[in-house]
């Protein structure tokens, strides 16, 4: 399949690792420019160097948390790139925590990140996409249709994106832009071995355990890779996605029983 990407403009938020990063490299591979940003410049260097396409790829440090930082984020893409086509909302996750742990700072923080930060960036890269259609992906989590237990911060801010994608499907189709939430499951990232390491540590017993209980719950008895995750949401955001807008699509190996 032409996914039709040459040539096109991605800007992929927390791009310097885990998911973030095996996005824009699915992205460069099919052919697009893309804009990484991360909060520590040496980082996004090295992975530039790393992937070695010069002329195909640049980076923008930047905190998700500061308005000034994302306006300057989106400036870079249409200084470098000449437009934006492709935006992908992605952040770290919050803590882990339950209601009577989490402090004020916490919540406050978490919201600034994990939601204000997507709205911020949509607002800001909006009148580029405007000018000629495009696709906004909202990476998110299966918190998003079951919520996980010590997650409090997450299954409270990631379904305000599922509600934030729908609004928006309908506000944005006059203007050709579609929109949609992408939610990983159990993703081998370093992101989940620490939120392994964290119940394992509670529970008391080895990491490797927490590993196989959460294992045999998912039906296909896997992690999955990056890569498997990046794909769907390089398809979602590309050329051969016509008609999908405003939808939620769980990447998580059937993990998720609810219809």
């Amino acid at each position: 399949m032409n996914l039709q990407l040459e040539g096109k403009t991605a800007v992929v938020a927390a791009s310097s690792q885990g998911l973030g990063l095996a996005i824009a490299k699915e992205l460069i591979d099919e052919g697009a420019n893309v804009l990484l940003s991360g909060r520590h410049e040496a980082k996004l260097k090295q992975v530039v160097d790393q992937l070695g396409v010069p002329g195909k790829v640049a980076y923008k440090q930047t905190d998700l948390t500061r308005p000034a930082d994302i306006e300057l984020l989106i400036d870079k893409a249409i200084e470098k790139f000449g437009s934006i086509d492709i935006l992908v909302n992605n952040a770290g996750g919050p803590p882990a925590g339950t209601f009577e742990t989490i402090s004020d700072e916490e919540w406050q923080h978490a919201f600034e990140l994990n939601l204000l930060s997507y709205i911020r960036l949509i607002r800001a890269a909006l009148p580029a996409l405007k000018a000629r259609g495009g696709k906004i992906i909202n990476i998110a989590s299966t918190s998003i249709k079951e919520p996980i237990p010590g997650l409090i911060l997450s299954n409270t801010f990631r379904t305000g994106i599922v509600g934030l994608t729908k609004t928006l499907s309908q506000e944005l189709a006059p203007y050709k832009i579609l929109i949609n939430t992408v939610a990983p499951g159990r993703i081998a990232t370093d992101r989940v071995k620490h939120l392994d390491e964290v119940n394992a540590e509670k529970l008391g017993i080895p990491l490797e355990k927490v590993e196989e209980r959460a294992k045999n719950n998912i039906p296909l008895q896997r992690y999955g890779e990056p890569e498997e995750f990046a794909k769907v949401v390089v398809f979602l955001a590309s050329e051969a996605n016509t008609y999908m807008t405003g939808s939620s699509f769980l990447v998580d190996g059937g993990m998720v029983k609810s219809i």
